[in-house]
């Protein structure tokens, strides 16, 4: 019974840092909203709360739709699905896409007076 316990925790050992290594440097892909800029690099505030940061560089793709975009072009607000390994947290984009603004709302018609009657 011990031996069968030591053998699992060595084979725990042997394997945990492989699935660490594994998961590091892999493409990753984050969305959310931008919460700020920093020169090329953009927090991006997820919908469960949590803070990543996303650096770009000139090899960095970023679109809008269709729209190629430079990355000048992203701004705080803005609803963003980016891609590319991540380091330590941090993800390197190789893509960035930017949400089409969505159509502004009508506003509500006003309800139409009716004429008294006489």
């Amino acid at each position: 019974m011990k031996s069968r316990l030591v053998g699992a925790i060595v084979v725990a050992m042997l394997t945990l840092p492989a699935f660490v290594w594994a998961h590091e440097g892999h493409d990753h892909t984050v969305m959310g909203t931008v919460s700020s800029i920093d020169g090329k690099n953009l927090m991006v505030k997820t919908t469960d709360g949590k803070t990543v940061m996303v650096m770009m560089d000139a090899k960095t793709k970023v679109t809008q739709g269709t729209a190629k975009l430079e990355l000048t072009a992203v701004k705080v607000g803005d609803r963003v699905v980016a891609a590319g390994p991540e380091e330590k947290g941090m993800i390197m984009a190789e893509t960035v896409k930017v949400g089409v603004a969505a159509a502004a709302a009508k506003p509500a018609a006003k309800p139409v007076a009716k004429a008294a009657a006489k």
